[in-house]
């Protein structure tokens, strides 16, 4: 078993720099198989077909962000939002924690973001502004219960969705630093939690 484990590894860190290199579309399992010393039915074995070997790469750092997201969201349902008042830095904690986890395997998320044309992960960044939406919609109804005359404006939950989940994109790719982000995205999540505030909710007329 764990000569096995120790082949699996190797197959997957083979793939990481052949998918970071050439793509998922022009990735060669033949390349990958021959790198990690490996027959091609070895990859098989391990992961069944190239899309299997791509999700080895990227699945887990992906499923470790998809987790906090969400730990993030519930836990802004238990507050009240009618007495929340934004100040400066009050989300630090969670921008601080997706920068670790983005740049804990910057080059995992640059072949999910960049590399998986042709992959069963070629929309990843739709499914994510799909569960932000999804997230913040069960938080905006909690906000609009509590307002007298005020209901959810779904424009805007739409597209701060895609503004969250893009702020986040565009540092990943453009700032190789895991400091520099950390120090980048605090300005930006403050302006995200007042723009969802101050927007989020219309007149129920």
């Amino acid at each position: 078993m764990e000569q096995e484990n120790a082949r699996r590894e190797r197959l997957i860190a083979c793939a990481k720099r052949e998918f970071l290199e050439k793509g998922f579309a022009k990735a060669s399992l033949r390349n990958i198989s021959k790198e990690a010393g490996l027959t091609t039915g070895a990859v098989y074995f391990f992961c069944k077909d190239k899309n299997g070997l791509f999700g080895a790469v990227v699945e887990e750092p992906l499923q470790r962000i998809a987790a906090a997201i969400s730990q993030h969201f519930a836990e802004d349902l238990e507050e009240d939002l009618t007495q929340f008042r934004h100040t400066e830095g009050d989300h630090d904690a969670f921008a601080e924690l997706m920068i670790d986890l983005l740049y804990a395997d910057r080059d995992a998320m640059m072949i999910l973001l960049q590399k998986a044309t042709g992959s069963a992960y070629e929309d990843i960044v739709d499914r994510f502004i799909g569960m932000v939406e999804q997230h913040g919609l069960a938080l905006a109804n909690h906000f609009a219960a509590a307002v007298p005359g005020k209901r959810v404006n779904p424009y805007m939950l739409h597209w701060l969705s895609h503004v969250q989940v893009n702020a986040f994109v565009h540092l990943l790719t453009h700032e190789p630093d895991p400091e520099a982000a950390r120090k980048a995205i605090k300005p930006v999540m403050d302006v995200l939690i007042e723009s969802w505030m101050g927007h989020i909710l219309e007149d129920d007329s």
